[in-house]
C-alpha cells in the first residue's frame, strides 16, 4: 500500500476497533442544484485497467479543470453488526442526507452491503435520487487484505464474490442504479486485491482529503480539516453514520458554503473519473 494510502486509511480503520461508519443527512440559503450531466448520469465512466489488467485506482480528479470537490460518504456496517443494530445503535443518518438535499449538495455514498440490508428504505431513497449515486463498499466491510487496523479480512477466494453480493443487497433493497466504484474497507488494497477485482470491471476509489470525522465530537475540527485540505479535483472522505461519525452533519455547514465561497463545485465522483478522460 502506497504511503497515501497508508496515511489516509486510518479514519476508515477505526470503524474496525468499536463500530464501523456508517449511514448518512441542514441550513438556509437556497443555491442552485449542482447536477453532473446527464450522460453521466446514464453511463458512469471508469478507468481503463491498470498494468497487468489490475483494477484501476482513482484518488482524486484533475487539478486544471476547474475547482471541483467531490464530497463521499461511507456507510460502513460489519457482517457482524446486526445485534448492535437490533439493540438500537445507529448505523444511519437520515439528517446527513436531508442537509445535502437542503443545500443541493451531489454526493457519492460508499455503501456496504450489509448496511443496505439493514436499512433498505433510506438505500432505495438515496439510490434514486438524481443528486446522488450508490457505490460499493463491500458487503462485509471486511478487510482485502492481510494487515487492515485489526479489520477481519476476506479471503483472496472471496474477494469477488463480496464485492458482488453488495451489489446484489442494493438491488434487492431497491437501489435503482448503482455505479461501478468500489472503495477498499480501510481503503487497504494491496496488487492481490486489484487482481481479484479486476474482472468485476471496478474502477477503485481512494481519496485525497481524510475528514477527520470517525469519532469526532467537534464539528468545527472536522471543518477546518476538510478546508484545510482540499485543492481543486479533490476526493474527500466523510462517513454518514450517527454512533460513529456524530459531528459530520454539522460540520457540513461549515464546509459546504465556505467551499463555494472559494469558487468550488460540488461534484459526484462519476464526474471527476469522467473529467480524468475515462471510457463509457
Amino acid at each position: 500500500m502506497n504511503a497515501l494510502v497508508r496515511r489516509s486509511a486510518a479514519l476508515c480503520a477505526l470503524g474496525a476497533l468499536t463500530t464501523v461508519l456508517v449511514g448518512c443527512s441542514g441550513d438556509a440559503r437556497p443555491v442552485p442544484a449542482e447536477r453532473p450531466p446527464a450522460a453521466s448520469r446514464s453511463a458512469p465512466p471508469t478507468l481503463a485497467p491498470g498494468p497487468q489488467g489490475l483494477t484501476p485506482v482513482f484518488e482524486n480528479g484533475p487539478r486544471t479543470h476547474g475547482r471541483t470537490v467531490a464530497l463521499t460518504f461511507d456507510a460502513d456496517m460489519t457482517a457482524g453488526q446486526g445485534p448492535r443494530a437490533a439493540a438500537g445503535e445507529r448505523f444511519d443518518n437520515p439528517a446527513l442526507v436531508a442537509t445535502l438535499r437542503r443545500l443541493k449538495v451531489p454526493a457519492t455514498f460508499f455503501m456496504t452491503g450489509r448496511w443496505a440490508d439493514e436499512y433498505p428504505s433510506q438505500a432505495a431513497d438515496i439510490g434514486r435520487d438524481p443528486l446522488f449515486e450508490v457505490a460499493n463498499h463491500s458487503y462485509s466491510h471486511y478487510a482485502f487484505t492481510g494487515d487492515c487496523y485489526g479489520l477481519p479480512t476476506v479471503p483472496p477466494a472471496r474477494m469477488r464474490a463480496d464485492m458482488e453480493r453488495a451489489f446484489a443487497a442494493f438491488r434487492t433493497a431497491g437501489v435503482e442504479r448503482s455505479v461501478p466504484y468500489f472503495r477498499f474497507p480501510g481503503g487497504c488494497y494491496d496488487q492481490r486485491a486489484l487482481r481479484a477485482l479486476a474482472p468485476g470491471g471496478v474502477t477503485a476509489v481512494q481519496w485525497d482529503v481524510v475528514g477527520g470525522d470517525a469519532f469526532a465530537t467537534d464539528p468545527a475540527a472536522v471543518a477546518r480539516q476538510v478546508l484545510d485540505g482540499v485543492r481543486p479535483g479533490s476526493v474527500v472522505v466523510l462517513h454518514c453514520t450517527r454512533s460513529a461519525a456524530p459531528a459530520t452533519e454539522r460540520a457540513l455547514r461549515t464546509i459546504v458554503p465556505e467551499l463555494r465561497k472559494r469558487g468550488y463545485r460540488f461534484v459526484r465522483v462519476s464526474e471527476q473519473i469522467g473529467s480524468a478522460g475515462a471510457r463509457r
